[in-house]
C-alpha cells in the first residue's frame, strides 16, 4: 500500500460519516468560519462532484475550515442520472416520509444548519452559457451554465457573508480574469426566489438562505468541451470564495486544465477488507478469482467518489459515474492470526516484507516457504506444485491474461492459512 494512499485513506477515515452522507472535514483551531461545499446533488453533473473530490484530496486548509460533501446523491451518480428517485434539489421545502431520499435530505439539512457553517456552495453543471440578452440557443437568459446563482441579494444585515449579490459579483469579476476561453465568461444569476421562482423555493440553497445561511450555486456549463474544463471552473470559483472568506489553503498542483485532466484520471486505490489493495488507474476492466468474503466486505477508496455495486458474484467498481473495473469474486473465509510478514528473495537479495506489500522486481522473485502457509501466484501454472513458495518466478513464467494491469506487469501473490485467505501482495515487474 503506497504512502499517498495511506495519507488519503487516513483523511477519509477521520471524517464524519453520517449514515447516508460522507462529510469530509478539514479544520483548524483558529476560527469557526467554515465553508461547506456540496457536490453531486444531481447525478448527471460530474463537474461538481469531481471538483469536490479534487478539493478533498489535493487541498490542505491552513486556516479556518472547509467541509466537503463530495457525492450527496451517490446512487444517482452511479447511474449518471439527475435523480433516480426524482430531483433531490426539489425536496427541501417538504418531502414525503416514504421518499427514498428522505434520510439524505434530513442529514444534509442538519449539516447546513450546523452552527459552524458560515457559507454553503452547491455545485452543479448547467445547460448553455447564461446571458442576460438572447444570443442564440446556447447563449441566452434561460441558460444556467457559467453562473454564480443567488436566491436574493442580501440576508440579515448582521449576518457575515450575507451580502450575496456583492460576493457573487466579486467572484464573477475575479473568475473572468482567468478564463480558458473568452466565451466561458461567468455571470451572476439572481433567481429572486421568494417572489419569482416557485420551483427554486424547493431547493437546497433556498432552504439555507431562509435559515439565514449564505448560500450560492456554482454552475459550470454542460456545453464546455471536457470534464476537466468543468472541474477547472468549479475549483476556480471555490478558491475565490475561500479567498473572500480568508480561508488559507495550499494545493499540490497548479490549477490549469492540463493538471486537472491528469488528476481526475487518477482513480486512486481500493482496499478490500484491509488485506489487499488495487491500483484503479491502470487496472484491467475485468478481474477474476478475487478472494473476498461472501458478505460484509469492507471497501475503502482513496478517492471519495469510489463506490461498489454488487450483482451476484460480480462487484462493479466505480469512481463517480465512471465504471472502472468488474471484479468476479471467489469466496473465502478470512484467516485469523495470520502472519504480518513474509520472507522473499528479490533479484537474488533476501528481504522481509509486510503483508499486502507492493514488490518491485527487475528479473525474478521467490517467496520463501513458511510452515502452515500456502502461496498462490496468480498467472503461474504448475501441476507439480500446490504451494508456489520456494519457486523462482520470472515475468516470462506468468500468463499475461492474469495480470492486474493493462500493461501486463503487475501480478497477484496470495497467502493462505488452512485454506483461509490471509492477504495479497502485488509483484510489479519493471
Amino acid at each position: 500500500m503506497n504512502s499517498n494512499f495511506l495519507k488519503i485513506l487516513l483523511l477519509l477515515l477521520f471524517t464524519n460519516v453520517y449514515s447516508n452522507i460522507q462529510l469530509i472535514k478539514k479544520e483548524n483551531n483558529d476560527s469557526n468560519t467554515t465553508l461547506l461545499v456540496i457536490g453531486g446533488i444531481h447525478g448527471d453533473e460530474p463537474g461538481g462532484y469531481f471538483a469536490a473530490s479534487v478539493l478533498a484530496t489535493h487541498y490542505k486548509i491552513t486556516s479556518k475550515n472547509l467541509w466537503i460533501v463530495p457525492n450527496l446523491n451517490q446512487k444517482s451518480i452511479q447511474k449518471n442520472r439527475r435523480g433516480i428517485h426524482g430531483d433531490m434539489n426539489r425536496k427541501f421545502a417538504s418531502i414525503k416520509k416514504n421518499d427514498k431520499d428522505t434520510q439524505i435530505i434530513k442529514e444534509i439539512k442538519s449539516i447546513i444548519l450546523e452552527k459552524k457553517v458560515s457559507l454553503v456552495l452547491n455545485l452543479h453543471d448547467g445547460h448553455g452559457f447564461y446571458r442576460k440578452q438572447n444570443k442564440g440557443a446556447i447563449f441566452n437568459p434561460n441558460a444556467w451554465g457559467q453562473t454564480c446563482v443567488i436566491d436574493q441579494c442580501n440576508l440579515n444585515q448582521n449576518q457575515p457573508f450575507g451580502n450575496l449579490n456583492d460576493i457573487a459579483l466579486n467572484v464573477k469579476e475575479r473568475m473572468n480574469k482567468k478564463l480558458l476561453k473568452k466565451h466561458h465568461s461567468f455571470n451572476v444569476r439572481n433567481t429572486n426566489t421568494k417572489f419569482d421562482d416557485e420551483t427554486m423555493q424547493l431547493s437546497l440553497t433556498y432552504f439555507a438562505v431562509t435559515n439565514n445561511k449564505p448560500a450560492f450555486a456554482i454552475e459550470s456549463s454542460k456545453n464546455l468541451s471536457s470534464l476537466s474544463e468543468k472541474v477547472f471552473y468549479q475549483l476556480l470559483a471555490i478558491e475565490e470564495f475561500m479567498n473572500i472568506m480568508d480561508i488559507s489553503y495550499t494545493k499540490d498542483f497548479t490549477l490549469n486544465e492540463k493538471n486537472i485532466s491528469k488528476i481526475i484520471k487518477n482513480y486512486g486505490d481500493l482496499s478490500i477488507n484491509d488485506n489487499f489493495s488495487l491500483d484503479l488507474t491502470n487496472i484491467k476492466k475485468n478481474l477474476s478469482y478475487i478472494p473476498i468474503k461472501s458478505k460484509n466486505n469492507v471497501f475503502r477508496f482513496s478517492n471519495p467518489l469510489g463506490s461498489v455495486i454488487k450483482t451476484g458474484k460480480y462487484f462493479t467498481v466505480l469512481i463517480g459515474n465512471k465504471k472502472i473495473a468488474t471484479l468476479k469474486a471467489q469466496y473465502f473465509q478470512i484467516g485469523k492470526n495470520c502472519t504480518n510478514k513474509f520472507d522473499i528473495i528479490i533479484d537474488g537479495n533476501k528481504d522481509s516484507l509486510n503483508s499486502s506489500s507492493d514488490i518491485i522486481v527487475n528479473d525474478d522473485f521467490t517467496i520463501t516457504k513458511k510452515n502452515g502457509y500456502r502461496v498462490n501466484i496468480i498467472g503461474y501454472s504448475s501441476k507439480k506444485y500446490k504451494n508456489e513458495s520456494n519457486i523462482k518466478i520470472k515475468l516470462k513464467n506468468l500468463n499475461k491474461r492474469f495480470s492486474i494491469d493493462r500493461d501486463s506487469k503487475v501480478y497477484r501473490v496470495e497467502f493462505y492459512k488452512n485454506n483461509e485467505f490471509c492477504f495479497m501482495s502485488k509483484i510489479h515487474f519493471k
